[in-house]
């Protein structure tokens, strides 16, 4: 048994399914390896579409994706999504080929130093530099990448390395137990609670990542407390329960600003700073927080909690409630935007203009997808709304690039979240700038036999530049470029295509696309002058009690 045999026996070991890459001349020991492995090499077009599967196939399981590149140009293609992997939370395996360790000394062919370059985008990066600590080496890149908060971690194989005779077995896997917060935060946070007139619950991914979804529901509904989930928290509550007041993120001024600005405490449910700026919500640091999650809060001068309850967040939930009593207080302010939030939403229900409103197609995209069915979604401009527009039933149906904003995840990512949920359906949403960056994928998408369905939002530019410029400075430049026919693209692949040429094709459309048995893709015009009248709009809101 060489190096790489011994390393697949320790992924094999770790629960590995897929491993996401492409063949080199510095991986072909582990490629052999994997001939006779029940880990199923899936081979990708590009390597930071490598990354984005293994970012997604973690975020959808918990358990680490694993992408696999050669040296040089391959490792660094993949840096993009391992990045995006360990800003989001979602544990992500990255292995490397690389030159022997007899050629590290002196200028080489191809040779990057890949563990100092890939230290400041993962949790841990290292090299095996000797075939015995194989095991060890790998126990502890999964063990980190799938603690919390998870991440992304990099192991670096060098060729001679690879290639040498070893002895030795993957390590058993420790189990890791809960953890509890103390009875004095339990106390503190209850007595902050049931003093609280306007309290407002802020949740984030870390709620989904601990499966707290019951518990936060419970919480809220009988003490009744409105609840905000960022970009990432989506699903955590049913955006139907009448205490979902949805979404929460976006850079400009929204129905939800007002809830923050009349809270009186903010209660902070597996909240990551990154997801949503606290300076944006709490500019002024004024209002009390509470932070409730499984690690404590990071540093920043609008985020100071009152009381931090660290532990298992559906244990901190269930015993917060049993100590809490908010009998006799009036509902809070933030209850009363909900009717407003939600005849915004229900305001393009019928709107028939074409080009489509980005509204209108968010809102026919959710009347057709099921409550477990996931959209996966690029980033531009059709990410804002989105982020804001839809709404979900379960946690994990509607994943965003948030941390990284990293453009081309969604193609990529629906290979991914097909392979982990092949019963579901499965959509991307894409702007026609972040279609162009991995549509390549797609011919990967066919040959594993992943159907999904592409919708393209095509503006011919990038969108939310537009959009920021135009808000900036009045006017709009260097956004601007052509597209190819996406229906004969489609069709050249041997995929389906469609367009959309009125408003009222998209939905036949689209259920038309989704019983396909390939992937398909939607070219649909929109009509992106809304992104200006959403900030002509957003300007003058007003909160009133």
């Amino acid at each position: 048994m060489n190096t790489a045999e011994l390393l697949i026996k320790c992924l094999e070991n770790e629960g590995v399914e897929y491993i996401f890459g492409l063949p080199g001349e510095e991986n072909l020991h582990v490629l052999e390896a994997l001939k006779n492995s029940s880990i199923k090499f899936i081979t990708v077009r590009h390597e930071q579409g490598a990354a984005f599967m293994a970012d997604v196939y973690g975020r959808l399981t918990g358990k680490a994706g694993v992408c696999l590149s050669t040296l040089g140009p391959g490792a660094t293609n993949l840096m993009t999504g391992v990045a995006d992997a360990n800003l989001d939370g979602a544990p992500l395996v990255a292995i490397t080929g690389q030159v022997g360790t007899d050629r590290m000394h002196i200028e080489s062919h191809q040779y990057l130093d890949l563990v100092a370059m890939f230290g400041p985008v993962t949790k841990w990066s290292a090299q095996i530099v000797r075939p015995s600590i194989t095991p060890e080496l790998v126990r502890r890149a999964f063990k980190i990448a799938q603690s919390e908060k998870p991440g992304a971690v990099h192991i670096d194989l060098p060729e001679n390395i690879a290639a040498m005779p070893v002895t030795g077995e993957p390590l058993n896997k420790d189990s890791r137990s809960k953890t509890f917060a103390s009875f004095r935060t339990l106390e503190l946070a209850s007595e902050a609670i049931s003093s609280a007139r306007n309290p407002l619950i802020l949740v984030g991914n870390g709620a989904i990542r601990g499966e707290a979804s019951d518990a936060l529901t419970e919480f809220a509904t009988m003490l009744n407390i409105p609840v905000a989930n960022t970009f990432m928290g989506k699903g955590v509550m049913r955006y139907t329960h009448p205490l979902a007041l949805w979404a929460t993120g976006l850079q400009q001024r929204d129905y939800i600003t007002c809830a923050f600005e009349k809270a009186d405490l903010v209660i902070a449910i597996g909240y990551d700073l990154i997801e949503y700026s606290p300076k944006k919500w709490n500019p002024e640091g004024k209002i009390p927080i509470i932070h409730i999650g499984a690690t404590p809060a990071e540093i920043d001068s609008s985020y100071i909690p009152i009381v931090e309850v660290v532990g298992d967040i559906s244990d901190s939930l269930i015993e917060i409630l049993k100590r809490t009593d908010r009998h006799g207080k009036p509902e809070p302010y933030a209850l009363e935007l909900r009717e407003d939030i939600r005849a915004d939403y229900e305001q393009y229900a019928n709107d028939d203009g074409f080009p489509i409103k980005p509204q209108k197609l968010i809102y026919d995209l959710r009347q057709v997808m099921g409550p477990e069915d996931i959209v996966i979604s690029d980033v531009g401009a059709h990410k804002m709304w989105m982020a804001r527009q839809y709404h979900c039933d379960r946690p994990n149906t509607c994943l965003i690039s948030n941390g990284f904003a990293a453009m081309g995840i969604a193609i990529p990512g629906a290979i991914a979240a097909k392979l982990v949920h092949p019963n579901r359906k499965v959509v991307a949403v894409s702007g026609d700038g972040g279609f162009m960056m991995n549509c390549q994928e797609l011919e990967t998408a066919l040959r594993v036999g992943t159907p999904f369905v592409t919708i393209i939002f095509n503006d011919g530019g990038y969108g939310l530049i537009e959009w920021k410029q135009h808000n900036q400075f009045g006017k709009s430049s260097f956004i601007q470029f052509s597209n190819p026919d996406f229906v004969k693209f489609a069709e050249s692949m041997g995929l389906k295509g469609y367009r959309i040429e009125s408003t009222a094709d998209f939905i036949p459309m689209l259920k038309d696309a989704l019983a396909q048995d390939v992937p398909a893709v939607i070219d649909c015009r929109v009509d992106y002058r809304e992104n200006l009248r959403f900030s002509q709009k957003a300007g003058d809101l007003n909160c009133t009690i």
